[in-house]
């Protein structure tokens, strides 16, 4: 298993840390503690604490249950579900074998 740690940008650093930050708001907003939601997401505290803050380390998986528990499992469907650059990508190919 690669066990070598994921380096980001800081400003890609930033966004792991905004979506870590929505997670946490959610969570309070549905008045779930740290322990209530790592034990149904299976998980320990300290990877939810990983997780709220952004980590990148952490298992998309680790991810996906977190939202889960929080009801929030379809968002993870709306990531790259709209990929505006492919698709002007893909129609500069169609257009030059007309």
């Amino acid at each position: 298993m690669n066990n070598r740690k994921q380096i980001l940008l800081p400003r890609f650093a930033k966004v792991l840390g905004q979506l870590g930050e929505n997670i946490k708001l959610a969570r309070k907003r549905r008045k779930l503690t740290t322990i209530q939601v790592a034990e149904r997401a299976g998980i320990n505290r300290t990877t939810l604490y990983h997780i709220e803050k952004g980590n990148p380390s952490v298992s998309l998986g680790a991810y996906f249950n977190v939202l889960r528990v929080l009801g929030l499992q379809d968002d993870f469907l709306k990531l790259a579900a709209d990929d505006t650059f492919g698709r002007k990508l893909q129609d500069l190919e169609l257009i030059g074998k007309s």
